[in-house]
This record gives structure tokens, sequence and C-alpha cells, in this order.
């Protein structure tokens, strides 16, 4: 049993145990839905050195690095490598671009879109012949697809296919889209086929060449029928250079979109930061769309996922827009863990002085109990047994009653027990002044407590 000085600290005790148990319980919840903090270093996977992917993951580093964040650039033969990285969780791979048509949700559960970012034509350029009006010039000519496990070979097999060109009927190499333009340029090469985006420097440099010829694809309404990641685009006359009317003719292509695509085991606050990168970076018009055009919310191979969806809805998280990066994480986190913290002490310390006063009231009336069976064990005495067992217990609950200390405002509960106690200790008294079978001599007088 507490001591009676003790109960202001018992009580105390028992708000501080409940209150710390909340907030060990709402930690561990919250930090467990939140996860680590953001990693300082991620990894993306681009395409070679050069390429667009390349050009565009050395944005990408520069902006995040504004926040802290290294990006540490691993180059790729393209989009299908990318995607294997992605896939393996032991290649550290957190991000990279993936070109359209290259897979499907339900191939790569692992991975979600942040939406698209840009357009990849589909160039077909060549040099000194005759493409014919559905291609038939290509064959038997030398090709280059580009490397395995790019992006570009991947569409280019099943486009060329389609046209009944396959390796069969033509020589394929796996050249790069920088060393399929020189190649080109130097007429060491017949046809260079690429995906690259219109900024891509070895583009423009092939389409102002007055040697070079870009192919306009004549049934693009029908290939965009039968690969719906495909779109139709138009090049107009002399975008390449106007001085020399470059290309001489509005060009048709077709094109896939390319995706910004994460693991979704990456930090959600490094996902926001990559699309706030993207708004940057792919946000301007180009030859093809015109501003604000990407990056775009749609899901082609892969779903968009929860977040980013928010984020093109109401924007950068609040926070991300007054403070710096790594201090609206602290922040956010703060207050996911104070909110729910507050919203269950506060009910608690709302009934806390009711736990108080109760906790209070319990001994003094405990006390009352007690007093309670030792009168009633006074009004079944019989005379002559005596009551010296009484009178031991009754000196026992006012030395504790005495003992008891209470804040000002019980006083008067306390001081109403030792009352009763008087009235208690008279009939005590009385009993043995008139009990007859004692004698007079060991009759014991019970002083009052001072």
């Amino acid at each position: 049993m507490p001591k009676p000085r003790d109960l202001d600290r018992q009580t105390i005790a028992i708000i501080l145990g409940l209150t710390l148990l909340i907030i060990g319980s709402v930690s561990w919840v919250v930090f467990k839905f939140l996860g680590p903090m953001p990693p300082r270093v991620v990894l993306m996977t681009t395409g070679p050195e050069g390429s667009a992917y390349h050009e565009f993951g050395l944005r990408y580093q520069t902006i995040l690095a504004r926040e802290g964040i290294e990006v540490r650039l691993l180059p790729s033969a393209g989009a299908v490598e990318n995607l294997e990285r992605l896939l393996a969780s032991s290649s550290g791979v957190d991000f990279g671009f993936l070109q359209g048509g290259i897979t499907s949700k339900d191939e790569s559960p692992d991975v979600s879109s942040l939406g698209t970012m840009f357009y990849e034509p589909f160039w077909i350029f060549y040099r000194g012949l005759d493409p014919g009006k559905n291609a038939e010039g290509f064959r038997g000519r030398r090709i280059s697809l580009g490397p395995h496990k790019s992006g570009t070979r991947h569409l280019a097999l099943k486009i060329l296919a389609m046209s009944g060109i396959t390796d069969l009927t033509a020589e394929f190499l796996a050249l790069d889209s920088q060393e399929a333009g020189e190649a080109l340029l130097k007429g060491q090469l017949d046809v260079a086929v690429m995906v690259s985006p219109w900024s891509a420097p070895i583009v423009q440099k092939l389409l102002a060449s007055t040697d070079v010829d870009l192919f306009s694809v004549p049934r693009a309404d029908a290939y965009v029928a039968l690969l719906p990641y495909l779109n139709r685009l138009t090049l107009p006359a002399g975008v390449g250079d106007l001085a020399t009317n470059r290309p001489p003719t509005d060009i048709v292509l077709v094109a896939p979109k390319a995706s910004l695509v994460v693991r979704n085991d990456l930090h959600p606050a490094i996902q926001h930061l990559l699309l706030q990168a993207s708004v940057e970076i792919h946000s301007g018009p180009g030859v093809f769309h015109q501003y604000g055009k990407f990056p775009a919310p749609e899901s082609v191979d892969l779903l968009v996922n929860a977040g980013a969806r928010q984020y093109y809805q109401v924007g950068e998280p609040f926070l991300q827009r007054y403070l710096p990066f790594w201090i609206a994480v602290f922040v956010a986190r703060g207050l996911l863990l104070t909110i729910p913290i507050l919203a269950l002490i506060y009910p608690l310390m709302r009934y806390a002085p009711g736990l108080y006063d109760w906790q209070m009231r319990r001994h003094i009336y405990k006390l009352y109990g007690e007093l309670k069976f030792l009168e009633a064990d006074i009004d079944v005495r019989k005379p002559g047994q005596g009551i010296e067992d009484l009178m031991a217990r009754f000196e026992g609950l006012e030395s504790r009653a005495h003992r008891m200390r209470v804040p000002l405002w019980y006083s008067h509960v306390l001081y109403n027990l030792r009352l009763h106690m008087n009235l208690v200790r008279d009939r005590l008294q009385d009993r043995s002044r008139h009990d007859p079978d004692d004698p007079p001599d060991h009759i014991t007088e019970i002083a009052p407590k001072a």
C-alpha cells in the first residue's frame, strides 16, 4: 500500500506513464508509416554518354544537388537496360527514363511512373538511296538499329518488321545514335534509325546536313492504331535549317513518350524533388509541343503512382514551397508526430483532474471504510469480551489519518474523517468505562491525537 504522503507522486506517475505510453505508441506508428529519412545519395540509370537520357540526367544531378541530394549517373545501353536495372533491387538503381512500349504494369510491379516527360520521335535518316513509298528501298541496306538493350532497337525491330524488313532482308548494325549519325554522314552507313528527342545534338546535325534525308512515315496513323503507345507528329519544313530549307517538306513521324520511372521503395520526398526538377527541365515549349505539355500525369506502360498524381493536382508539398528541403522534411515529420500525440493527450489532460480527485478521495474513503467496520465490531462485541483489540485497531487508523498529507482543497474531507474518528473514540471510551465485567483499574483512556 502506498504511503499517504506519496499520493500526489503516485497520481502524477500514473498520468506521466499514460502520456509516455501514448507518445511511444504514436511515435512507433508514425515512424513505421514514414520509414527512414530520405537518402543523401540516389542512383539514376541514364543512357549512353552524350545521349538525351544522359544529358537530362546531368540536369537532374545539378538541380537535386541544390537540395543536398547527390545523384549518381549510371550510363546504359538505353531504355531496355534501364528497365532491367530498375527491376533488379540488387542493382541499387532508384530511377531512370523508360521509353513507351517497353513494359507493362503486370510485367513490372515493383516500379511506377512519375509521368511522361518528352516525346521521343522515331527518326529514320538515310543517305544516297530512294526509300520508296513503303520503305522497300531499305531492303538489302546497312541499317543501324541502336545498341542491344536499347529502346531504339526494341521499337525499330517492331516497326521495320511491320514493313517487311528483317535481318533476313537487310544488314542490321548495333551502333548508338552518335556513332550511327557520324557513320551516316561519312557514307559508311545507309540508314540510321534512332529514338531521340528533338533536342539531341546528333538529330540537329543530321537534319541540317544536305547529304542526309529524313524518312516521312507514310502510314503513321496505322502504326499509332496498332501500337497505341505511339503518337503521330509533324516536323515542319525548314525547321532544321531555314536557310537551306531542311527538311524541304513537312515530315510525318511516329513517337513514343519517355516516362520518368522510379522504384516503388524510393523515398516519397525524393520523388517530390524529382517531380519539381522535371517541371524545371521539361515544361518548356518544343517543336512538337507547347509550353506546359510536359511533365504530364499520363500512364503509358506503367501507372502514375499516387504521390505523383497528388503532385499534379495540388503542386509541391506546402512546406517545401517556403522552406529548404531538409528543414521541410524535419518539420513535416514533426507535425505528423505531434498532431496525433496532442489529439490523444488532450482528452487525457481533460480527465486528469477527475483521475486525481478519485485517487485522493479513494485513500481517504478507504480509512472511512475501515472505521465503519470497526464501529460495527463495537456494536456486536458482547459485554465482558474486552475491547483492547478494537482500541489497537482504532489507534492504528487514527495514526494513519494524522500522517496523511493532502492538498489544501482536500483538507475538509480529511477533517471530516478525523471528526468521525472522535465520535468512534468516544464510543470506545464509553464502552470501556461501563463494561461491568472490566475492573475499573483496567479501563484505558484513549487520548485524542493532537
